[in-house]
């Protein structure tokens, strides 16, 4: 009897003792001590003359716990008001309790955030703790950052269809959304556009918002000339047209063609440049043309994209050129080597795009 009341009593003492091992093992997590963050300045312009000087030293004491923990911090960065949806964040070292941004690096960071380049933005600032699945967060920094734009190598002039036989009217403003640019060739001064003309009469224009220069037609049909004195070129009949103009030899010829016969529901970008290969950023069609498509003013990254039909890639456009050129199905990445805002324009019907830089 006394020896099983002694095996009980030693099963006993053991479950007690796993017991105490998995409340162990279970201990919940705390943060004993929020970390706190302070930075040098509250307000920065930021200077692409001086892209490789700090513009920004963060200083902090990192959380604490009630149990010991691997965790790993960044900087985050949003607009001021929108509780830090759709932020970015700069990493940094696990064991950290500093961090420098230079002006380039943190230009970079506002671009992508969205921020507005040559204007005051209001932006918050917080360090982020993350111990497995759980995040911990710090104060939050008030932030006056005034961002630049740091444009591409884009070594291209562009024409611009203007007048009543095309989408944009004679509306020349810099503003309107529905002037199209003629699709440059790699012969400098050679363009060509192919699309829906309606009966009436253009001219071409290099820069929106200006009629220098304009180009119209000279002393005969076919012939261009520059300037105000230069006539409309007219169309009598609607349809569609390829459009041939080269300002080296001021020539031009516009020829009927034959529709396109596939009409899509949407054309979207994907890829890097554009967000992810998993998102499409969807361009928008004209209701002019509907093989015309157009995503104006949109933050695009350094990366690779291409154009595809009905968020599928059962059709898809690329080529290896930046910029402009002309996309095929099935055809490489498109590159992009500057984040920056673009203008953005794709004819499905023949494939040809650009990628404009816009101030």
């Amino acid at each position: 009897m006394k020896k099983f009341f002694k095996i009980c009593m030693v099963l006993a003492i053991g479950f007690l003792i796993i017991s105490c091992e998995k409340d162990e093992d279970q201990a919940i997590l705390n943060e004993t001590a929020a970390s706190k963050m302070t930075v040098d300045k509250n307000t920065v312009v930021l200077n692409k003359d001086t892209e490789s000087e700090t513009a920004l030293n963060f200083t902090w004491t990192k959380s604490s716990f009630n149990i010991p923990v691997v965790s790993s911090q960044l900087i985050e960065f949003g607009i001021k008001g929108t509780g830090f949806k759709n932020s970015v964040t700069f990493s940094l070292d696990n064991n950290a309790v500093t961090g420098t941004l230079t002006h380039a690096g943190l230009n970079a960071l506002m671009l992508n955030l969205g921020a507005k380049t040559g204007q005051v933005n209001q932006i918050e600032s917080r360090l982020q703790t993350s111990v497995g699945a759980a995040v911990f967060y710090s104060n939050v920094l008030d932030l006056n950052i005034t961002p630049y734009q740091k444009g591409p190598v884009y070594a291209f002039t562009d024409l611009y269809l203007i007048g009543n036989a095309t989408a944009g009217g004679w509306t020349n403003d810099a503003t309107n959304a529905k002037l199209y640019p003629l699709q440059k060739t790699v012969t400098a001064g050679s363009y060509t556009y192919t699309g829906f003309f309606t009966t009436g009469a253009f001219k071409l224009i290099k820069t929106p918002g200006t009629w220098d220069t304009q180009y119209g037609m000279g002393g005969s049909a076919g012939t261009l000339v520059a300037g105000g004195g230069s006539g409309d070129i007219s169309v009598a009949t609607a349809g569609y047209y390829k459009l041939t103009v080269n300002t080296v030899a001021l020539t031009y010829t516009l020829v009927p063609v034959t529709p396109p016969a596939v009409t899509y529901t949407s054309i979207s970008m994907i890829g890097t440049a554009s967000g992810t290969w998993n998102t499409d950023l969807d361009m928008e069609q004209s209701t002019f043309d509907a093989h015309v498509w157009v995503k104006k003013n949109v933050m695009l990254n350094a990366g690779e994209f291409k154009f595809r039909a009905n968020h599928a890639w059962a059709t898809s456009w690329g080529v290896a050129q930046e910029f402009f050129g002309t996309a095929v199905i099935g055809g490489a990445n498109i590159p992009l080597g500057t984040t920056y805002h673009y203008d953005v324009y794709f004819n499905d019907g023949t494939g040809e795009f650009s990628v404009v830089p816009i101030n």
